[in-house]
């Protein structure tokens, strides 16, 4: 048997933290909090903790797909 990978244990979870947010969508810390503020990145909050779900880097990830098509168009 082989040792698990630990990029796909951490694509499997269901929260993440602003900073694999940021290292998962190469973008920096100021863009993620900017584009939560403006309402198109969603996150929870769990205490003081700040978490995006994996379903909000997959909605986030298909509106700037849909964006970049609009321009294209």
């Amino acid at each position: 048997m082989t040792a698990a990978n630990p990029k796909s244990q951490q694509q499997q979870k269901m929260l993440y933290r602003v900073v694999e947010a940021m290292d998962l969508l190469s973008l920096s810390r100021s863009v993620i909090y900017e584009e939560i503020r403006s309402g198109r990145l969603r996150t929870v909050t769990r205490g003081r903790t700040r978490l995006v779900p994996a379903a909000a880097l997959t909605e986030y990830t298909q509106l700037l797909e849909r964006e970049a098509e609009g321009e294209v168009a």
